[in-house]
């Protein structure tokens, strides 16, 4: 036991995290980083590491995450219905006439991804699934498509005062007795990784460029048409099919998901009796999803075979191959909770506590950048935002309890760094659902997004330490927009890499 609440709680995480960077084997490096996380909390006794992995690990992985490996394996049947009945074959012919260029598919997909800003794995399966025709049409690679997904999943949400992650971060401060969802609104405008994040995915796109292990996979895409997915994906061709073959059943579960959301949060009736915000401060998306993703399967199901673009034994066969697709996530996502929990009996929460206590005497107006770099590095090491601010917010608001302008920036400090540690872990449920979502490799995702959001994060570091002296949001969100365009501007000229002086891949010339 006395490896409990030292800094031998992150060693699993980190010795997975790095496993999988160098090896390209997620699955192995994750149970790597969990018979290790086991062997320490047992004191290296083999049976009860065993019971550790299986008991306190795997089983509550399993049981806690049910409603999102439902509503992961739903939306799986949802999408092998549409693409076997030949609805995305349609939508995408029907985007090939109206979105004309790379620019515009990507901005599509980050406007969509802004839009459904009411949680985040709805919002990476829910994005992924609607885009990957279109910019499998203009040879977007899918690590380019699941960054942007990734990047409009946490970051959009950590900055809407109606989503699940605003009432999960209200519900911390609340039981802290003050105004949960005030305290989340007040600190929006200082949330600078996620606010600036909007600028710099705009800018990246119209910009035209790419950078690092990113600029390798759009170069094979657009010129190779390597797209990177994990199958080869063939739209099947219907003449019966119809652009609405697609787009209804995405509008359908678009509604029956939020409308359960509301319902589930006691929006009709309940404790919320109408109140928006209220009700999606009650809901649990974990029971919701699933609930409103049953509906909208049973819908498709029923529309298809109605509109004789499918009879009953291919809808049959699509939702055996829609559960087979999302095995790989499922997989994934286990490992990564049970990692998780691992990390949490070793105590990680007691270390990071510990160290950011002691880091206050002397660096008070440093203080926003030293919890930012903080909860970056626990986000990371974790996999997990909401436990990243669950642990540092209590810690945060006393140490600002005299200076109410440094405690809102602190605590857009602490909600920022949770949000970019997350968004770059490989054991992240966020990044796991990214990846699937684009239908890709996670490894591959993780590698080819880690430059942008390490870009991203040294940005906004800078700008916690300038705020922590400015105090004024305005005059700090236009320095950092600016500093953001500074940077991709430099990037482009050093290192960046584009693809639009390059004839693209014809798919119909090679098969010839």
């Amino acid at each position: 036991m006395e490896f409990v609440n030292s800094a031998w709680a992150l060693a699993p995480a980190i010795i997975a995290i790095v496993l999988a960077l160098v090896t390209k084997e997620v699955y192995v490096s994750l149970f790597v980083g969990i018979v290790m996380g086991a062997l320490l909390v047992a004191g290296f006794n083999p049976v009860t590491t065993l019971d550790t992995i299986v008991g306190e690990g795997l089983v509550p992985a399993v049981a806690d995450n049910a409603g999102i490996f439902i509503f992961l394996v739903v939306l799986g049947m949802l999408v092998a219905l549409v693409n076997t009945a030949g609805g995305a074959a349609a939508f995408g012919r029907w985007a090939g006439t109206h979105v004309k260029s790379r620019v515009g598919v990507q901005i599509s997909a980050f406007i969509l991804g802004c839009l459904i800003f009411v949680d985040d794995y709805f919002n990476c399966l829910t994005v992924g699934s609607v885009m990957r025709p279109l910019t499998d049409s203009k040879n977007v690679s899918r690590a380019k498509l699941a960054f942007i997904i990734d990047a409009t999943a946490a970051p959009i949400c950590m900055i809407a005062p109606v989503s699940s992650w605003a009432a999960a971060v209200s519900g911390v401060a609340q039981d802290l007795g003050v105004n949960g969802i005030e305290l989340f609104i007040q600190a929006i405008p200082f949330n600078f990784y996620s606010l600036l994040m909007i600028v710099f995915v705009i800018g990246l796109i119209f910009l035209n460029f790419d950078y690092g292990p990113m600029a390798k996979a759009e170069l094979e895409a657009y010129r190779d048409g390597r797209l990177g997915s994990l199958e080869e994906e063939k739209p099947v061709g219907n003449p019966k099919a119809s652009l609405w073959d697609m787009l209804l059943p995405i509008l359908v579960l678009i509604v029956c998901c939020i409308g359960a959301m509301l319902y589930v949060g006691g929006f009709f009736g309940g404790d919320a009796n109408g109140n928006v915000i209220e009700a999606f401060g009650n809901t649990d998306a974990f029971a919701a999803l699933p609930w409103g993703s049953l509906i909208a399967v049973t819908f498709t199901f029923l529309y298809l075979i109605a509109r004789r673009v499918l009879n009953l034994k291919t809808a049959s066969e699509a939702f055996v191959a829609g559960f087979n697709a999302m095995v790989p996530a499922i997989l994934v996502l286990t490992f990564a909770v049970t990692l998780k929990n691992m990390t949490s009996l070793l105590g990680a929460d007691v270390f990071v506590a510990g160290l950011v206590e002691g880091a206050a005497p002397g660096l008070f107006n440093l203080l926003p950048a030293v919890i930012f770099l903080v909860a970056v590095f626990l986000g990371f090491s974790t996999g997990t935002s909401w436990g990243t601010f669950g642990i540092l917010i209590p810690i945060v608001m006393p140490i600002f309890a005299n200076d109410p302008t440094l405690l809102i920036i602190g605590i857009s400090a602490c909600l920022a760094g949770a949000v970019a540690g997350d968004h770059c872990s490989p054991i992240s449920d966020t990044t796991v659902m990214s990846s699937a979502g684009a239908n890709m490799l996670h490894v591959e995702h993780v590698s080819t997004q880690l430059p942008y959001v390490i870009t991203m994060a040294c940005v906004s570091f800078v700008m916690f330490v300038i705020a922590g002296f400015v105090q004024n949001a305005f005059i700090c969100l236009s320095l950092g927009a600016a500093l953001t365009i500074g940077v991709l501007i430099v990037l482009k000229k050093k290192i960046g890499k584009s693809v639009k002086d390059l004839e693209p891949f014809n798919k119909e010339a090679a098969e010839a």
